[in-house]
């Protein structure tokens, strides 16, 4: 297994991370990683753009996983604020006590480097980046997989025992196979 390294998504970063996802046509139809975010524009050279301006003003947070310097994967996290859409949102809300300070929502690997480990390493990193920014409680909705047969490139927010090999619990269900888990990262400060 290679040596992979974990850099935060930035300006230094960015044309890393457009490669990444030009070379998978736009990740999932063109979402360029932005259906967490505001709604995005509908079109993949929209959502391109939309991507690239929260970057470059530091509206987009992920951590990027490199083997050299090719970035082969990533985890998207930021605050509540930030990232606001979630899928199975009506289930969310009917249980919601108080809303996480970050939200981990989206990983995606390059399909050459899946079964490597790269979502574990990109989890890690993000949770660095988090103590790293203040720390707080953290919340994701990974899928629960076990005992069914699933691709990996439909776990757009991979599985409930990667978060819990983290350190995550599973506070509640969404919908039938998603979980909220959650976890407290102190502050690196």
């Amino acid at each position: 297994m290679s040596d992979f390294i974990v850099k935060p998504l930035d300006e230094s970063t960015w044309s890393d991370f457009a490669r990444l996802v030009e070379k998978h046509n736009g990740i999932w139809g063109g979402c360029w990683c932005i259906a967490f975010h505001q709604k995005g524009t509908g079109s993949a050279s929209g959502n391109r753009f939309e991507k690239e301006c929260r970057v470059r003003e530091g509206r987009a947070h992920a951590a990027l996983v490199y083997d050299g310097p090719i970035a082969v994967g990533w985890c998207q996290f930021g605050p509540t604020d930030e990232l606001p859409r979630i899928k199975l949102k009506r289930d969310y809300q009917n249980n919601l006590t108080k809303l996480p300070d970050w939200r981990i929502t989206c990983f995606f690997v390059d399909r050459d480097y899946r079964g490597k480990g790269v979502a574990s390493i990109a989890l890690n990193g993000a949770l660095n980046e988090i103590a790293r920014l203040g720390g707080g409680a953290v919340e994701s909705y990974p899928q629960d997989v076990e005992g069914q047969s699933t691709s990996g490139s439909f776990l757009y927010n991979t599985t409930v025992s990667i978060f819990e090999r983290q350190g995550f619990q599973r506070t509640r269900r969404l919908g039938k196979n998603h979980w909220v888990v959650t976890k407290v990262i102190n502050s690196l400060s």
